[in-house]
């Protein structure tokens, strides 16, 4: 992976900020935050988040991406400013709620009216680093989904990166994340066991680098043990006639979302073929995510069906898929604190045997969205394969991923 970073871009959006009445470093953040956004082996679609620490007029600030942002496009509105001196103490404190941190969040902000911040806003305020950057690499995807992997990254990254072994974002992981860091003061980033990674500096372009720099170690040490990442292709064929037509008026005879219309975004392309060509690929595609947030917008397994499948096939498939999702919900749901609404039990990916995959959803947008981190995973999972075993966080793990109210109101922002 290459560094995009040019110094008179980076003073253009510097001079912006400026102009607009800001820090120039939120101009820098904003800018590598975009060259993160922009790629999509190190972000797709809301996630990842990033941060930069500069001086107020009555104490120190910290700029976090507000929450389900896009990094690609985003703008001094969605990195708002948090009073630092608020979020501290925290790390010292007793255990926070999910209201009582968004509570907190809310409550250190500068602008009352600006969006919530990130999830993992704590993690970025106890990193002392003026700019944290935290992206889901595919390449790193690959390699954080392999069991036992805390002595290979020692391996590879030496003191430069600390390994956190996988914790619940938001809450937990700060907590972890930054003891781990203040155990490592030297470190360059954390890498975040099923999760990602993230790096951090004194500047925009060294925290960015540095990102590019262990991604790039990641990618060779794939390609080393016959395991490259397949780079990304366009789609090269469309869907079988008449069965995502089929699909479509199965989907609306059924409660869900789908009442007022299906839409589909088809996908193939040789990785996306030589994913489904995996011989255990329907151990492989249930055993979860690629990282943990994919599954609010791509649930935790896909339907699979075959390219000729009649109607009576594929209700048969749904009800399978459905009663595979209700087992899952039940399983989990009895052993959560509090008490659990099952949303629908019906898929937003379809996997077509020999063929292809696609998105599906009430609309274009959501069903391109879920094609998109559907076929970044389908050129994770036989990366991760071919180095070891695709083995991703639990199921109980992701169940409560899915179920995680901060993560679903990501869902009301797209």
């Amino acid at each position: 992976m290459d560094s995009r970073w040019s110094n008179e871009e980076a003073e253009a959006f510097a001079a912006r900020a400026r102009e607009e009445g800001h820090h120039p470093d939120l101009g820098h953040r904003i800018y590598s935050s975009r060259l993160i956004g922009q790629d999509p082996d190190l972000v797709m679609h809301g996630g990842g988040n990033t941060s930069v620490k500069v001086a107020g007029p009555d104490g120190m600030l910290m700029h976090i991406k507000g929450s389900g942002w896009d990094l690609d496009t985003i703008e001094a509105p969605g990195l708002p400013a948090v009073r630092l001196e608020a979020l501290l103490p925290v790390r010292e404190g007793t255990k926070l709620t999910d209201p009582e941190m968004v509570a907190l969040l809310r409550s250190a902000l500068v602008d009352p009216k600006a969006p919530n911040p990130s999830v993992e806003a704590l993690l970025h305020a106890f990193i002392p680093e003026a700019f944290v950057d935290h992206s889901h690499s595919s390449a790193v995807l690959a390699l954080a989904n392999q069991p036992g992997m805390a002595a290979r990254v020692a391996a590879l990254y030496g003191d430069r990166l600390a390994f956190v072994p996988y914790v619940m974002p938001g809450f937990d992981l700060s907590i972890e994340g930054g003891r781990i860091q203040a155990e490592n003061p030297d470190a360059e980033g954390l890498w975040l066991e099923n999760h990602g990674l993230f790096t951090f500096g004194p500047d925009a372009r060294t925290a960015y680098e540095r990102m590019i720099t262990f991604v790039s170690i990641a990618e060779a040490e794939l390609e080393a043990h016959g395991a490259a990442l397949p780079p990304p292709e366009p789609s090269d064929a469309e869907a079988p006639d008449g069965l995502l037509s089929r699909l479509a008026e199965i989907l609306a005879e059924r409660d869900g979302p789908f009442g007022a219309g299906t839409a589909f975004d088809i996908r193939s392309t040789p990785a996306i073929r030589a994913y489904l060509a995996l011989p255990d690929l329907v151990d492989i595609a249930h055993r979860g995510t690629a990282t943990p947030d994919h599954v609010i917008r791509i649930k935790p397994f896909p339907l699979i069906l075959a390219p000729d499948a009649d109607r009576a096939t594929i209700a048969h498939g749904l009800d399978e898929y459905a009663e595979r999702y209700r087992a899952y919900f039940e399983r989990n749901a009895a052993r959560a604190s509090e008490k659990k609404i099952m949303l629908d039990p019906l898929p937003r990916v379809v996997l077509i045997e020999g063929m292809g995959l696609a998105g599906i959803a009430p609309n274009a947008k959501a069903a391109r969205i879920a094609a998109d981190l559907a076929e970044q995973t389908a050129r994770i999972v036989p990366a991760a394969e071919a180095y070891g075993r695709f083995t991703p966080i639990s199921e109980p793990d992701l169940f409560d991923m899915e179920y995680w109210s901060l993560e679903q109101a990501k869902l009301a922002k797209a």
